[in-house]
């Protein structure tokens, strides 16, 4: 099937050990339009082919290494191949860039395509175009031309209005734009001169430099911290601000909990139950409770915020929660998914106040085996609100912290002293969980979860937002006892809807998914820590990579290369998203999982409360293709909020180092480009760039699958994880970008 008639001929002659390189490709050209869409693996396109003697066969790679040059197919995974593309005209996504060489990625998949500036039609960065594909250029990319632009991306750019005598300019620092935008000044929406403004590109003429747009938003003065972090989030177009009307529903719901609503729940107010969450949460999503029930069994509930009994699907506030699907932690400041009064209020689950729930209650002994669970719609009241800080005082001082907490002192700004029941009276309960959390943890690794522990940047900051210092957030035994119980009951409703006898079918459901690592990247990543001396096998089963990967870990804790190990490492990992169909989570060793335990802050926890009190009432399963596209959408604004969070911390992170300009720091090679190298103080783990028109000593090239800068003339060699000496040369806020000097022995 697929076999030209010359090619079954020569079979048939028993002469394919003569074929003709021309012969071949045509055969294979055939076969592979036979299949489209179809992946074809190696040792199949053999057997199709009838190819079993050792030079029919190298002749068939290296005719498959010409149809890779040529864009003909593609190769994904590895050996295995598919039709690239069927015709010359595609839809697909146009980016932008600022140099002129903007690209074209194809709904069909594959390597983006060059489009260079007289070929883009003018189409903006995330508009929805068909190209057509240009003529093949030996030894040259394959380029793509713009010929309609079927949707524009709905993209705001953000910058600082510069208002002259007749004529008005947005200065944008968004690189996929090279022209400022050209504002007239009837469109500037009360815009001032230096102020920090939002606007949108209404036209660009064929002839024109410049994009004429209009100004949708004022954010503030240029440098004010809140029209900064503003700015931030409309450059990710993310909301900074909250409806009036979405407000003034939530207004209307009362916190008055009906005696009606409390008797159809499991009233588990008399038990002891207790929030544990950083010292400046407010939306207590979360809780724990804990009794003993006979000499070796324990009841320990999760009990988490009931958010759509008060949130109804498709109502105003569901509406605008469905956009945001996610809260947005900024340096500063929270994004709420929810109004301010259900999040910080109503569902909230503050101490001394009755509060609906849906729980996960586990019966379980001192080893941690849940020997019964059940799932339940109850009502509880919170005897204390902890924060992390005084568990973990509780704990070190019962001599019952691990190891490691007690060699990180200082890792956590000091604690409060709420007017609290004194945290030691509580001592026997803290304890007790966090001895079987310690044991849930303990058997998550032995079945192969990845153990990545890593610091976060924190900043204490004054009234206005300027940065006073940085420390490093730390995760110790009570965050993790908290975590270990929260992925238990995660795991555990999961499993409740996902695991059905093979003979009937499974019911729709929101799964948080992970799959295996890319094998190429495994391998670079063995590569790339041989150089630093340890070593890591790439291959296995999903457990042997996972213990591999862990040795790892464990071996550069607290070395000099830690912080750049950990980095490629996590660069390995697929990305953890939602979705309908399960493949498990790869990195927690689970082979169910979703998001049941923050409805505050993340939708999707939301859709699977909803879904599971339809299942539990009988109801049928719903229509997958709207759950996915809500799963895809949850993810998109995942991501990018926590882009925005990090772009937060680059800011603040310049903000700080702003007072520093000449002072010298020894710092650690975190990124090698073929523009510079990036270092990371290692005080402070501010990241700036060393770029390479400063590296003035020799010419340099970059290797890029060794990750270093190595000179023509002297032979030196900056890699990454190196340690270095550098001196703070520029700090440019608006660019969020610090320029960092090397320091000569």
């Amino acid at each position: 099937m697929g076999k030209s008639k010359q090619l079954k001929e020569k079979m048939k002659a028993g002469k394919t050990r003569h074929l003709t390189k021309k012969e071949l490709s045509r055969s294979l050209a055939d076969l592979f339009t036979q299949h489209q869409g179809e992946k074809l693996e190696l040792s199949r396109i053999y057997r199709e082919l009838e190819l079993k003697t050792h030079p029919a066969k190298m002749l068939c790679n290296d005719i498959l290494e010409d149809m890779l040059s040529d864009d003909y197919i593609t190769e994904k995974p590895k050996f295995t191949y598919s039709l690239k593309h069927a015709s010359q005209e595609m839809e697909g996504i146009f980016h932008r860039k600022a140099n002129g060489k903007n690209t074209f990625t194809s709904d069909e998949g594959g390597e983006p395509f060059l489009v260079l500036e007289r070929n883009s039609l003018r189409a903006m960065d995330g508009d929805r175009v068909r190209v057509c594909m240009a003529a093949r250029r030996r030894n040259h990319v394959r380029e793509a031309q713009v010929v309609e632009i079927i949707k524009h991306a709905d993209k705001n750019f953000v910058g600082t209005l510069q208002i002259h005598k007749n004529i008005a300019f947005l200065l944008t620092e968004d690189r996929t734009l090279a022209n400022d935008i050209l504002i007239p000044r009837d469109k500037l929406h009360g815009g001032k001169h230096g102020d920090k403004v939002v606007a949108k590109i209404t036209e660009w003429p064929q002839k024109a430099k410049n994009p004429v747009g209009k100004v949708v938003a004022v954010l503030g003065k240029d440098g004010d911290n809140n029209a900064e972090m503003n700015a931030i989030l409309a450059e990710y177009g993310l909301p900074y601000e909250y409806p009036k009307h979405v407000e003034e529903a939530a207004n209307r719901i009362s916190d008055i909990i009906p005696e009606e609503e409390i008797r159809r729940r499991e009233d588990m107010r008399d038990v002891m139950t207790f929030t544990i969450d950083p010292r400046d949460a407010k939306d207590f999503d979360d809780a724990i409770s804990i009794r003993q029930i006979s000499a070796n069994l324990w009841e320990v509930g999760v009990h988490i915020a009931d958010v759509t009994h008060y949130v109804k699907e498709d109502s105003v506030i569901d509406k605008e929660a469905v956009k945001r699907a996610t809260s947005i932690y900024l340096v500063d400041r929270t994004i709420p998914m929810l109004p301010e009064r259900l999040c910080n209020k109503i569902c909230s689950l503050r101490p001394d106040e009755d509060k609906l729930t849906y729980s996960v209650i586990f019966v379980m002994n001192e080893k941690a085996e849940i020997k019964d669970w059940h799932l339940a719609h109850t009502v509880i009241r919170s005897n204390r609100r902890f924060i992390y800080e005084e568990v973990q005082q509780v704990l070190e001082a019962h001599k019952e912290a691990s190891p490691e907490d007690y060699s990180h002192p200082g890792d956590h700004m000091p604690p409060e002293k709420p007017d609290y029941e004194p945290a030691e009276n509580f001592a026997g309960d803290l304890i007790l969980l966090n001895r079987l959390a310690k044991e849930l943890r303990k058997k998550r690794f032995e079945h192969g979860a990845v153990d990545f522990d890593r610091s976060e940047t924190r900043f204490e900051i004054d009234e206005t937002g300027k940065p006073l210092s940085v420390y490093f957030k730390v995760a110790k035994d009570a965050n993790k006892l908290v975590e270990e119980f929260m992925l238990l009951a995660n795991r555990t409703v999961a499993e409740h809807i996902g695991k059905v006898p093979k003979s009937k079918p499974g019911k729709t459901f929101v799964y948080r998914i992970h799959d295996l690592p890319d094998p190429n990247k495994l391998l670079n990543l063995s590569d790339f820590v041989f150089k630093f001396g340890h070593k890591l096998k790439p291959n296995g089963s999903k457990a042997e990579i996972s213990r591999n990967i862990n040795r790892l870990l464990h071996e550069v804790k607290d070395k000099p290369e830690q912080n750049v190990v950990e980095t490629v490492t996590l660069r390995a990992m697929m990305k953890a998203r939602y979705s309908t169909v399960n493949v498990g989570h790869y990195g927690l060793a689970f082979d169910y999982y979703t998001h049941f335990t923050s409805p505050i802050r993340r939708y999707p926890d939301m859709m699977v409360h909803r879904l599971l009190t339809r299942y539990a009432d009988g109801g049928r399963s719903v229509m997958k293709s709207k759950y996915e596209e809500l799963c895809d959408h949850s993810s998109e604004m995942e991501l990018l909020a926590a882009q925005a969070e990090r772009s937060s911390i680059k800011y603040k992170q310049v903000e700080y180092m702003q007072g520093k300009l000449g002072e010298e720091f020894d710092g650690t090679i975190s990124g090698v480009t073929e523009y510079g190298l990036y270092v990371e103080i290692n005080e402070n783990k501010c990241e700036g760039m060393v770029p390479l028109r400063d590296l003035d000593d020799d010419y340099y090239e970059f290797d890029e699958k060794n990750y270093c800068l190595l000179g023509r003339r002297h032979h030196h060699r900056y890699s990454l994880g190196d340690q270095v000496r550098i001196k703070v040369a520029r700090a440019n806020l608006d660019r969020k970008q610090l320029d960092f000097a090397l320091v000569k022995n």
